[in-house]
């Protein structure tokens, strides 16, 4: 039986490779350059990366009927022009949300206590040439928000509870949600009463700046804001100039605006833990993405029930 050809984007692991080419041929290339007939004979996508999947990357593709992503967040993919058509697009949700949630508690518990600076204390000689570290911030008890409250910002409020921490929470409803959990009208809100404000949202236009130069002044010079999203979601310039005047007293940050490049502004800092978009990033998490990638595919080709689809 001859294989399906599928079009691959992005930089896969040899297993990733290995798993996709026992069922599939594999063509790489951007998609407007392929040779008509490649094009032609191409009606999946399996998608990872950030650069902008549209319209025309679609038009360039006669025949595709699905692109299949590598990530829970899809927003580089236009979903709305694959909608139109007739063009599914599916995701690998959950298999990544205890990494990420993992990831997002240690930043802010890095954070508070200084976890990276003290490793470089004693591995600089400065805690015998110095004396002890300085003193640093309690975690537990702290009031935290999640901006966000779905798969991924539910896993990290629960984690949070561990802490003796108090859960509030915005999205555009309220969840059905353990006793005590809050739910905040606004983001503006939520960031006025915590102490900790998560940014756990999906990406996309809808949620572009939602962490807002308001929500960032709302949390004030004791407050720390940990993104682990999308860069988008949280208005840069208004992070750094607060960061930078005392105006908020720390962020962890896993993403950023502009990737790998992140602002030069950021390393300066010394009231920052910065992480390089490696939240899922453990080889159990990114193998079980890769399954469920193309478990996608497989039933796409097989004309049954997409697994995750998101359109």
């Amino acid at each position: 039986m001859q294989k399906a050809d599928i079009l691959t984007i992005g930089t896969y692991p040899e297993w990733d490779i290995k798993g996709m080419e026992a069922d599939y041929t594999l063509h790489t290339g951007v998609p407007g350059e392929l040779s008509p007939a490649v094009a032609a004979k191409l009606r999946a996508v399996a998608f990872k990366g950030h650069s902008r999947f549209g319209a025309a990357e679609m038009d360039a593709l006669p025949n595709l009927g699905l692109i299949a992503n590598f990530g829970v967040g899809y927003d580089a993919i236009d979903v709305a022009a694959a909608s139109a058509r007739g063009i599914k697009v599916t995701n690998t949700p959950d298999v990544l949300t205890d990494d990420v949630a993992d990831l997002a508690l240690g930043m802010a518990l890095g954070l508070f206590r200084q976890i990276p600076r003290a490793d470089a204390w004693v591995r600089s000689g400065d805690w015998a040439a110095k004396g002890d570290f300085p003193l640093q911030r309690k975690f537990s008890g702290k009031r935290v928000g999640i901006l966000g409250l779905g798969r991924i910002g539910r896993a990290i409020a629960e984690r949070m509870t561990a802490f003796d921490m108090q859960i509030s929470y915005w999205s555009r409803a309220p969840k059905d949600t353990p006793a005590g959990w809050t739910h905040v009208a606004t983001p503006e809100a939520l960031a006025a009463e915590v102490d900790i404000l998560v940014v756990a949202l999906s990406g996309g236009p809808e949620t572009a700046g939602l962490a807002s130069a308001e929500v960032i002044a709302a949390l004030g010079p004791k407050g720390v804001l940990v993104n682990i999203s999308r860069g988008s979601t949280v208005d840069e310039a208004a992070l750094l100039d607060a960061l930078e005047s005392g105006a908020l007293g720390g962020a962890a940050l896993d993403v950023f605006a502009s990737e790998p490049d992140a602002d030069p502004r950021f390393a300066a800092l010394d009231n920052v833990l910065l992480q390089p978009h490696q939240a899922s990033a453990t080889v159990e998490t990114r193998q079980e993405m890769g399954k469920l990638q193309r478990a996608n595919l497989a039933a796409f080709f097989a004309g049954t029930s997409l697994l995750t689809p998101v359109n």
